[in-house]
């Protein structure tokens, strides 16, 4: 078979141009460091590559998100663990405001004391992330969420959790409400409340009590109403108290006529509690449901005890403020277990986040090994293509001249 000098000048003229693309496209790889310059060089590869970087920049916004979300964490643990030393030192202060040798204007500095503590702990608590959100107000992080209008603070957040994508199937709380932490706080026993009328004169002291039967816990209100009779002919006087259900309409008498002994406990409606010291004839004590009080009332109420003139009696003028500050300090621990607990969920998703950002840098380099090992060159391999193309290259271009030279090409 025949071939023409054309056929045979195209033909060398095409490998050359095949020897000078291959080469180039080598060189680019070397001087780019990828493998692929387009996707027609390994469409599969090219398309797995285009799904592993989507899921390499979902998991950098995650990184994002967790790190903005640490961030918040840490300065709400780190502002209510200031918290937690204010209300540490109240209780101090407030035991120490139990000193009997302690005049008027003493418990009046201490009162003043408190104050300032008040006003440092509405401060933490309007605590914001640095960027202008306040840690403790719900869903409005622009709002302010603590106000102290004449003495009363109040509350304007409200009970949202803002909640960030820490990754593709997980939400993390990076707030608190603050009615939570600072409002809802369960007074007395964290069942029911036993408390002293104000207009007792005698030395009868009520412990918080406890819950001693469930099943037989109404939420009623009740009051235990005390009747002293004088002895007769040196004989001590007998002192009883009645137990009413003052729920109802008349109070409904639940048991009357029991002899007082004190530091007895006093059982009723599956709840018990003691009275110790001397009640006085008429005093009455009242047992109602727990509700939620503030902290910041628990320290305005204490204010109010301190600064409040201690009355004389013949049973001893200190019992009110005894109760008082007993109540007082007794609400001040439930506020401090309830800041302990928050604490301790913060503590929780922070630890989440933290496996979580471990998980997802974990995550990230396999992601960029995967993408490596699709897009980058090999470097041995290229600098090995790129000698032995540019050997081929050389014969090609050494064949043609050859044959080029052969006396017909002179004439074409």
């Amino acid at each position: 078979m025949r071939i023409s000098t054309n056929t045979i000048y195209d033909s060398n003229v095409t490998a050359l141009g095949q020897q000078q693309t291959r080469l180039f496209q080598t060189q680019q790889q070397v001087s780019t460091g990828r493998r692929m310059q387009t996707a027609a060089d390994d469409p599969v590869a090219a398309a797995r590559a285009i799904s592993v970087n989507q899921a390499d920049s979902m998991n950098t916004q995650y990184t994002a998100n967790r790190t903005a979300l640490r961030h918040t964490l840490s300065l709400a643990e780190s502002n209510l663990q200031s918290v937690t030393s204010l209300l540490q030192d109240v209780q101090v202060t407030a035991v120490n405001a139990g000193n009997g040798a302690l005049s008027s204007i003493d418990r009046q500095t201490i009162a003043t004391d408190l104050s300032g503590k008040l006003q440092e702990l509405v401060g933490l608590a309007n605590g914001t992330d640095g960027a202008g959100n306040y840690l403790f107000s719900g869903f409005q992080s622009g709002t302010k969420p603590f106000v102290d209008v004449a003495g009363v603070t109040s509350y304007n957040g409200d009970d949202g959790q803002r909640l960030i994508q820490a990754n593709a199937s997980r939400q993390i709380a990076s707030s608190n409400s603050g009615a939570d932490v600072f409002m809802r706080v369960k007074n007395g026993n964290g069942t029911f409340v036993t408390q002293p009328a104000a207009a007792n004169t005698g030395t009868g002291i009520i412990s918080i009590g406890s819950v001693s039967d469930t099943a037989l816990l109404t939420g009623n209100n009740y009051s235990v109403a005390f009747t002293v009779v004088p002895g007769v002919a040196g004989a001590p006087n007998v002192t009883t108290y009645t137990v009413n259900n003052t729920s109802t309409v008349p109070a409904t008498v639940v048991s009357a006529g029991n002899p007082y002994v004190s530091g007895q406990a006093i059982s009723f409606a599956g709840m018990q509690f003691d009275i110790q010291g001397a009640p006085a004839n008429g005093d009455t004590f009242t047992v109602t449901p727990s509700t939620n009080e503030s902290i910041f009332k628990t320290i305005s109420d204490l204010i109010a005890t301190l600064n409040a003139p201690v009355a004389t009696s013949a049973n001893g003028g200190t019992t009110s403020l005894t109760n008082n500050l007993s109540r007082g300090l007794n609400n001040l621990n439930n506020a401090l277990n309830n800041i302990l607990s928050t604490r301790s969920s913060l503590g929780l998703r922070l630890q989440e986040a933290d496996a979580l950002q471990t998980a997802g840098d974990d995550l990230g380099l396999q992601f960029k090994q995967t993408l490596s090992q699709l897009q980058d060159v090999d470097y041995n391999k290229a600098l090995s293509d790129i000698a032995q193309q540019n050997m081929s290259l050389q014969a090609a271009q050494k064949s043609f001249a050859a044959v080029s030279s052969l006396s017909l090409f002179s004439y074409i």
